[in-house]
């Protein structure tokens, strides 16, 4: 299927690896030109080179932190007004909430919610205008189900959900849509250090902390950043145009409701 964005500029945010690094070279190998986006230079032009090799797609960096404004407007400087914006930023820590401390919170939030809100405000008009637009925040199957640890991240994505859930409906005759990505348990650094925090809180080895998550998951194994990014870049297609404001849970069948 051709998905109609050959062509198409992309921000990918914290794509240097995991699942942001995915979905920019999903969206790189349908053609379009991606901006990749994270604060360690060393690591994100050696996944930037690869999916250059990968794909032949033009794809320009940018070292910066889009959690704070001064990064944001690098970033917006240098890829302009993209037609696909993924946004994505390393959860917060796990723990015990009795452990945090406003700043903690107050970090989740720059991260994990007013980031994305104010990529999107920077470039939605900009979108509308042309008619076309995709954006797709990588959120967390957390905001589903919520996990205990997590308690950090539960907080900040379900703020930027609700705010979304506003949003999408009242763009989406533009041609804007604005969807979420919830992953569950995917082969990343992430899902390893959650996994040191229950060995830490169990006694039991990561080893087998890891073993007992993939064998409990209906799936019997975790998700591949692969399977990640092309889920994202189908949301970012033109065949995609009337799906907004939703939340796909991407988690190998492990939430057991219906809705």
């Amino acid at each position: 299927m051709d998905l109609g964005i050959a062509g198409r500029s992309a921000l990918v945010c914290a794509s240097s690896k995991g699942l942001g690094r995915a979905c920019a070279e999903s969206l790189a190998r349908e053609g379009a030109a991606v901006t990749m986006v994270a604060r360690g230079r060393e690591v994100l032009e050696d996944a930037a080179e690869a999916i250059r090799r990968a794909t032949a797609a033009r794809v320009t960096t940018v070292v910066a932190d889009i959690t704070t404004a001064a990064g944001r407007a690098t970033v917006l400087e240098a890829c302009g007004a993209p037609d696909i914006l993924v946004t994505n930023a390393g959860g917060p820590k796990p723990g015990d909430f009795r452990e945090w401390e406003r700043e903690d919170w107050i970090a989740a939030l720059d991260a994990n919610m007013l980031a994305p809100i104010a990529l999107m405000k920077a470039t939605i008009d900009a979108m509308i205008a042309r008619r076309f637009g995709r954006i797709v925040n990588i959120t967390s199957a957390a905001v589903k189900a919520p996990i205990d640890i997590l308690g950090l991240s539960n907080g900040a994505r379900s703020g930027l959900t609700g705010f979304v859930a506003g949003l999408a409906r009242g763009v989406v005759a533009h041609n804007v849509t604005i969807n979420n990505l919830l992953p569950g348990p995917f082969e990343t650094d992430r899902l390893r250090d959650t996994a040191r925090q229950w060995s830490r809180q169990t006694g039991k080895s990561e080893d087998t902390v890891l073993a007992e998550r993939r064998a409990a998951n209906p799936a019997g194994r975790f998700g591949t950043p692969a399977e990640f990014g092309d889920a994202c870049v189908y949301l970012c297609s033109a065949q995609a145009g009337f799906i907004t404001g939703q939340n796909l849970l991407l988690d190998g069948g492990n939430y057991p409701g219906t809705f």
